[in-house]
């Protein structure tokens, strides 16, 4: 392995992007590539074109190849030499107990693996190539026409491929399912063709990760006709890429997602100038500043993953944890977080900062990064007021909000910065994480008040979980009324239900003894009805709400003062 070399261009690199960003076609670090193409059983007459086609994209794209059958290749010393292995159609048992020791360290060390076609019919009886390859082959009907559903359109090996890549070629039915263990990157529409027996969803081409090694496996590549295909052509190399780690992907497992942008923008709304084009299940910005948000719903708990790309050094992000902008993108700026998307500027506003809030881990961002005109995953995890941003599969920033007048309930939305700026959107989409039924801190427990309107409304009404009774202050400015929970508690969340007279502004405190108050959320224009605050961040064995400005000419009064917290 060239580790030496490509660290000295890494490094040369890095310190030209600071300056300007480098064109998308900048070649990569060199790299050494073993193709191993020995059989046990049934042999490919596609192997002598397939190891052709590999040197032909290895002298196009700076990588060397080494072709053999000899599995004496697998050894410790020369395995070291090679960023990338490519078993390229094996079949049956090929490699001995020493080789197999040899591969898998290696593996496991950082190496990566390239399956093509029958490599998943190979070493059915070592386990680490089972997990390796993902899934083994079962049977496959005669070759025909197939349409595949590109299912990433990030990862290097699929981004050129369109939703529906119609080809020719031998389709593998595979003995398990890849999905639970690999991001599976296309699947084989089985109505599309005969002899498909995996149903509704057929993998064929996926991605993983093992230890700190990388593999990636596709199911074309039977016919020598295959290897003319620019698309095949571009896959292999994409593959060769990602398990060299001259490119990058996330490669986790991913299940459970529900699509916010596919293709389409039904629940998506701009506010502000410019705008985004949507061709290819692609949206483009133009113009700007402005923001495409998801106005159909909140979240709260949730993780979010997008696929985007630059061109150059621009600007964009994507935004969570604000409130209703209507047409104003400021609103989102102003109250929620942004995750920068951007090629160069300062730390704590370049790619994978919280806008100028928490800088990116410089080290894990710079490693994960896929330059511009290269497509990029985030996932942004949001579990109450913590946010953590996955880039590439890569955990890059990890921040909490501890500001109580912002929260990260609320929307998501992209940003379309500039018309200098341009960014590409692919795939947005959402998976809402279970959160336990909260539990009542202030169910029942002694409340006392500044006044009562009369002894028909006490404090204890507010706290009782009745819907009919309620606590009611005096006619005038300021009043509280405080629950004491019996316990310090960590609150996260206060829900307030008003009956007609409401407080229009009013703070939620905390204390530890009921003498000294820490505001945990200043209140303002406050209408009534029910008031549910969540994202706090504070501590207390009282709760007191405190109100400073009535809505009404009445008093303060609550059916429900409801404390949320562990």
């Amino acid at each position: 392995m060239r580790r030496l070399l490509a660290s000295a261009v890494a490094g040369i690199a890095l310190a030209a992007c600071t300056l300007h960003a480098g064109p998308a076609s900048a070649a990569d670090a060199p790299y050494d590539v073993l193709v191993f193409s020995k059989t046990a059983g049934f042999r490919h007459d596609a192997i002598p074109v397939g190891i052709q086609t590999i040197r032909d994209l290895g002298a196009a794209n700076n990588f060397t190849v080494t072709a053999t059958e000899d599995a004496a290749a697998f050894t410790t010393a020369n395995l070291a030499q090679y960023e990338a292995v490519v078993f390229l159609s094996t079949t049956g048992d090929v490699l001995n107990a020493a080789q197999q020791t040899a591969f898998e360290a290696y593996i496991r060390g950082g190496g990566g693996f390239v399956g093509v076609h029958a490599a998943a019919d190979t070493e059915y009886d070592w386990p680490f190539y089972g997990q390796l390859v993902g899934a083994y082959f079962a049977s496959h009907p005669a070759i025909q026409q197939v349409n595949s559903k590109t299912e990433n359109r990030a990862h290097p090996a699929t981004a050129h491929l369109p939703q529906t890549w119609t080809r020719t070629d031998e389709l593998y039915n595979y003995r398990t399912n890849p999905r639970d263990t690999a991001r599976v990157l296309a699947t084989l529409d089985e109505s599309s063709y005969s002899g498909g027996t995996m149903g509704g969803d057929h993998p064929i081409t996926w991605c993983k990760t093992i230890d700190s090694g990388r593999s990636f496996y596709t199911g074309f590549g039977h016919t020598q006709q295959s290897y003319a295909e620019t698309n095949f052509r571009s896959q292999l190399l994409g593959g060769i890429r990602y398990s060299a780690k001259r490119a990058h992907a996330d490669c986790r497992p991913e299940t459970g997602y529900t699509a916010l942008y596919n293709g389409s923008t039904t629940g998506w709304q701009q506010a502000g100038p410019g705008s985004f084009t949507n061709t290819d299940a692609t949206l483009a910005s133009t113009g700007g500043m402005g923001l495409l948000w998801y106005n159909a719903k909140q979240f709260t708990s949730y993780s979010l993953k997008a696929d985007w790309k630059l061109t150059g050094d621009s600007n964009s992000g994507i935004f969570v944890g604000f409130p209703n902008p209507g047409n104003d993108p400021w609103v989102a700026v102003n109250q929620g977080y942004e995750i920068q998307i951007d090629a160069t500027d300062a730390a704590d506003r370049t790619t994978g900062s919280i806008y100028t809030f928490k800088s990116a881990d410089i080290a894990a961002r710079d490693a994960a990064l896929n330059p511009p005109g290269q497509w990029n995953t985030y996932e942004i995890l949001v579990e109450g007021q913590r946010i953590r941003v996955y880039l590439n599969g890569s955990l890059v920033n990890d921040f909490t909000n501890t500001d109580p007048a912002r929260d990260l309930d609320g929307y998501i939305g992209i940003q379309n910065h500039s018309a200098a700026d341009q960014v590409a959107f692919r795939n947005v989409r959402v998976k809402e994480l279970g959160v336990p039924n909260p539990t009542n801190l202030a169910l029942g427990k002694p409340a006392t008040a500044s006044s009562v309107e009369s002894a028909a409304y006490p404090a204890s009404a507010a706290v009782d979980s009745s819907a009919t009774t309620r606590w009611s202050s005096a006619f005038s400015d300021p009043q509280w009324i405080r629950v004491d929970l019996g316990a310090t508690a960590t609150i996260n969340r206060v829900r307030l239900v008003w009956e007609a007279a409401y407080g229009s502004a009013y703070q939620i405190q905390t204390s530890a003894d009921g003498n000294t108050w820490t505001t945990a959320r200043s209140v303002t224009g406050g209408n009534g009805g029910e008031d549910d605050i969540t994202g706090l961040t504070a501590q207390g064995r009282y709760v007191r709400i405190y109100g400073t400005t009535r809505g009404t000419p009445w008093g303060y009064s609550l059916f429900g003062l409801e404390v949320y917290g562990v």
